[in-house]
């Protein structure tokens, strides 16, 4: 099996975090998103994965290697496609036309899931749902009386069904999914400016091919600094204990479970936790802070923070109850 991601968004609702780093490499509870969504994806699938194909931006010779060593980490071959305009969820997926054979799960990687299944791979296909409160954010399906589906609507706007697409789909034969995504974009056939994969689904399905729903227990968003930090929180809480380096140097400070602290950190005098994410190198000094997602080599002293995003190599002295602050940025309240 293939696992195809597209990632070549800006994350521009996820700024400042992401004017120097990809979203899908911002980490959650000490991994990239990227990662935790290819290592679940990975962990559901009764096969082997062949292969991991990332669809990215112009991100840099730095940010690939990153990434073919995420494919390399869980067994698989990593291949690196780029999009270069911003044209839609199925132009971005027919960028790894050359991967598109055989089984195939595409994810996108601004979302993360728990549940506890296997992949059923005797599906034509499959396309994960979550319910969700309100669907007019969403693209949704309907389904009729066996469990396969006989509609894709686009943020309806009236009520037709609340069975939200999260962004994960199983295709039996990625070459049938090749073919719909080429007939798209061969006669220009676009929704609001862009190729849409929603379009190809329905011509999939007209053509005989049956879609059922997948259901998580839990769909995570990393969408902006919010929902991020929550993300974060969450999955912590589904390790339930603290992970700890050896390396990580605590002293005079309480830890609450669950938490997640890397390589060479340094807490001294500080409350962390519960729900607090701390990078490699980060300092930590004179502290309370919890639900909070602290990136690497970042510098943190004399605060009180709650549902914070701070970045790497950032500087943060002082009081304040919720931040976001990117990389390479100082904050000091000490100062006069």
């Amino acid at each position: 099996m293939k696992i195809i991601i597209p990632m070549a968004g800006r994350g521009s609702r996820l700024r400042p975090h992401t004017l120097t780093v990809p979203k899908p490499l911002i980490p959650i509870a000490g991994k990239p998103i990227v990662h935790r969504l290819a290592e679940d994806i990975t962990r559901i699938s009764k096969g082997k994965v062949e292969e991991i194909a990332f669809i990215t931006g112009d991100f840099g010779q730095e940010v690939e290697d990153k990434l073919l060593e995420i494919a390399q980490n869980l067994g698989a071959k990593g291949t690196i496609y780029r999009q270069e305009e911003p044209l839609g969820t199925a132009h971005a997926v027919y960028c790894a036309k050359e991967s598109l054979s055989g089984p195939v799960v595409v994810a996108f990687a601004d979302t993360l899931f728990h549940a506890d299944f296997e992949l059923d791979t005797q599906h034509d296909g499959v396309i994960w749902v979550k319910q969700v409160e309100d669907p007019s954010a969403f693209g949704v399906v309907k389904v009729d009386e066996n469990n396969v589906i006989t509609d894709f609507i686009e943020k309806p706007t009236d009520f037709v069904s609340d069975l939200a697409i999260i962004g994960i789909y199983f295709f039996k034969d990625g070459d049938n999914l090749k073919k719909e995504l080429a007939y798209l974009i061969d006669n220009n056939i676009m929704n609001s400016g862009e190729y849409q994969l929603t379009a190809a689904l329905e011509n999939m399905k007209q053509k005989g091919i049956e879609f059922t729903p997948g259901k998580v227990d839990q769909w995570m968003d990393c969408g902006n600094k919010a929902v991020t930090v929550d993300t974060n929180s969450r999955v912590l809480q589904f390790q339930k204990e603290t992970i700890k380096s050896a390396s990580a140097k605590i002293e005079n400070s309480l830890i609450i479970d669950p938490c997640f602290i890397g390589d060479n950190v340094e807490i001294i005098n500080s409350k962390i936790g519960p729900n607090v994410s701390l990078g490699n190198g980060t300092k930590v000094h004179n502290c309370n802070i919890d639900n909070s997602l602290i990136q690497e080599s970042s510098d943190i002293r004399n605060a009180n923070l709650t549902d914070t995003m701070i970045g790497n190599k950032a500087k943060y002295y002082g009081a304040q109850r919720s931040v976001s602050l990117g990389d390479f940025s100082e904050m000091d309240f000490l100062t006069k």
